[in-house]
């Protein structure tokens, strides 16, 4: 049982078929799927099985790939006591996030990292559905992700997690709504408008529902958009109300729109640093958190957008 086996097995997990696995690792599908028949010759049990035309863990297998996971981090710590590249400050550090995080802090992370002895950012835009945040850790050192507080809580036998911000939605109102001089917004009172959300399974549209099942009525979305720039400027526009986040929307607001609190709904989400275990021992990976960590708690402070 090899070590480079046990984190193919891992990624397997992570990324659901060989060619996604052979493309993360730059290898050939084929040198995947010999290195995980050597890895079963040694294992009694089935560690794979076929799902349509993807190859993905059984219970078994996963139980191996966790446990792999705590062989490779080990060796991480390894290479850490004796390698310069996990102490260096300056090592190249990946990042992902969802496209409101990228708006917020993608610009104040390269300024404020823009300096001699600081690690050398690459950023890069994913905006998935919350279960696939996970998986990104295969691609990148770090992943800015979101999930709702009542959303499945990321798997932490896979992943860190440092905790960012805990942000509410608020409801985006045209600022010559009859609602806008309102203090806060109840469910009553916005559900007969006409809404532009996100697409299902993201955080805008699980707000939606809620106010849908509190006040069981259907609702009228005109628009299903993800990005929030476009959101903001339907808003302001006339005609729609939507949803945007308190703090990390800030860049995309304009005096065309305020924002409203949305009272006796759960409109919290978690933002949250995802990152492989053996990752965060990495010296220029944790300056990155920390610098993500300010630029956050910044925002937060400045307090609601009128």
């Amino acid at each position: 049982m090899e070590i480079h086996q046990l984190e193919i097995l891992r990624e397997l997990g992570a990324l659901g078929s060989v060619k996604a696995v052979a493309e993360t690792l730059m290898v050939t599908p084929s040198a995947v799927s010999q290195q995980l028949s050597l890895l079963q010759r040694n294992v009694e049990v089935p560690l794979t099985r076929k799902e349509g035309r993807n190859l993905v863990l059984t219970e078994a297998g996963q139980v191996l790939a966790d446990a792999g996971a705590a062989v490779v981090s080990a060796m991480a710590d390894a290479r850490t006591a004796i390698g310069a590249y996990h102490g260096s400050p300056v090592a190249p550090v990946t990042v992902s996030g969802f496209h409101s995080a990228g708006q917020a802090l993608f610009a104040p992370l390269a300024r404020m990292l823009d300096a001699p002895g600081q690690p050398k950012i690459q950023l890069s835009d994913e905006d998935v559905a919350q279960h696939d945040f996970p998986a990104l850790t295969a691609r990148y050192d770090l992943v800015l992700a979101h999930r709702m507080d009542h959303s499945p809580r990321w798997p932490a036998e896979r992943v860190a997690v440092i905790p960012l911000a805990h942000e509410p939605l608020d409801v985006a109102l045209p600022a010559d709504h009859r609602l806008a001089g309102q203090d806060t917004v109840s469910a009553a009172d916005v559900v007969g408008e006409a809404w532009v959300t996100s697409h299902t399974g993201y955080s805008p549209a699980d707000v939606l529902s809620a106010v849908a099942a509190v006040s069981s009525k259907e609702l009228n979305i005109v628009h299903r958009i993800n990005d929030y720039s476009t959101v903001a400027a339907l808003v302001a526009a006339g005609g729609v109300v939507g949803l945007l986040p308190r703090h990390t929307a800030r860049p995309v607001l304009n005096p065309g729109i305020v924002l409203r609190p949305l009272e006796g709904i759960s409109t919290r989400r978690r933002i949250d640093i995802l990152a492989r275990p053996e990752n965060l021992k990495r010296r220029s990976v944790m300056i990155v958190c920390e610098a993500l960590q300010a630029i956050m708690t910044g925002l937060v402070e400045q307090g609601p957008t009128e």
